[in-house]
This record gives structure tokens, C-alpha cells and sequence, in this order.
């Protein structure tokens, strides 16, 4: 046998547990109750549906509403009115683009950039509480591996733009 061959066999193995995985953290992600978690531990009382378009405006922002909406997989005039309300909270506001008039786009306030700062610590205190137990050389690897898996499945690039990638490995 061909070592791509072992290598296949080897992929094609392993990948029913690799895709359980993958369905055991999205289901993990997607619980309102982490959500309501992290959001009392920012000491911040916002719409769960907010707070992923705060942090994303906040990390790539100035961003197009289109843009945003695409991002995060929710169609234009449902996230329009999300981030409507998160410029009526003082988080966010919205202006057109100085490059292109036609584009609507959203950035981010300085007291949503002190909300995303407290997401961004009561996140840091969760995950230190999960990687506990973990090896440095361990953590390492997760964060390299997750970060090519993410490219690859991607097809190269960060869903939510080239400054995704560098921080995606961050957000939850």
C-alpha cells in the first residue's frame, strides 16, 4: 500500500470522531445558557443575538452591514435591525463608507469597545478555567491545527475577512 493510501485509510477512519467532535462543540457554542454565562460574567446585560455582531464589528470593523451579514451567516435586514440596536445602545454606529457611498458601514463606540473588552476577560477566564489541565506544547497545537482546519475549510481564508484570521483563534 502507497503511504497516501495508509494516509486515506487513516483519514477515512478517523473522521466519524473528528465530525462528533465537531457537532459536540457546536452544540456546546450554540447553548443560550453559555451565552447568558458569558454575558454575566462581562457584568453586561445585551441580547444574545447582539453580542456576535458587537465582537465582530469591534475585531474587523469599519464593516459593510452586507458584509457582516454574511459573516455570520444571518440575512442583511435581520442583522440591519441588530445593528440598528446596538447603535441605539451606544455600542456601534453606523455611517457610509468613505470609499463607496452605497455601503452602509458599522463601527464600533468606546463604550462598545469597553463592552467587547469585558466579553474579551470574562471569555479569557472561562478558557483559562477550560485549558487548566492542559500542556503549553497541547494548547499549542490546538490553536495551530484549529487555525489550518478553519483555513482549509474556509477554502483559504477567514469567513469574516482576511483580518478574521487573525483573530477568529480568539472568539468563541
Amino acid at each position: 500500500m502507497t503511504i497516501d493510501k495508509l494516509r486515506n485509510a487513516h483519514i477515512r477512519a478517523e473522521l466519524p470522531g473528528l465530525h462528533r467532535s465537531l457537532m459536540d462543540i457546536a452544540a456546546a457554542m450554540n447553548k443560550p445558557e453559555r451565552d447568558q454565562a458569558l454575558l454575566a460574567s462581562a457584568g453586561l446585560s445585551l441580547e444574545r443575538a447582539l453580542f456576535p455582531l458587537l465582537v465582530s464589528i469591534e475585531r474587523l470593523g469599519p464593516i459593510g452591514v452586507v458584509e457582516l451579514a454574511s459573516g455570520v451567516g444571518r440575512d442583511y435586514s435581520t442583522v440591519s435591525r441588530q445593528v440598528a440596536r446596538l447603535e441605539e445602545l451606544g455600542l456601534v454606529i453606523r455611517r457610509g463608507s468613505p470609499r463607496d457611498k452605497r455601503v452602509n458601514e458599522a463601527l464600533i463606540t468606546p463604550g462598545g469597545k469597553e463592552a467587547t473588552d469585558a466579553l474579551d476577560r470574562a471569555r479569557e477566564h472561562m478558557a483559562m478555567t477550560l485549558f487548566s489541565d492542559w500542556n503549553s506544547r497541547d494548547f499549542d497545537d490546538l490553536v495551530r491545527l484549529l487555525r489550518k482546519f478553519a483555513d482549509g475549510f474556509g477554502g483559504g481564508k477567514s469567513e469574516m475577512g482576511e483580518a478574521g484570521s487573525e483573530h477568529h483563534a480568539n472568539d468563541t
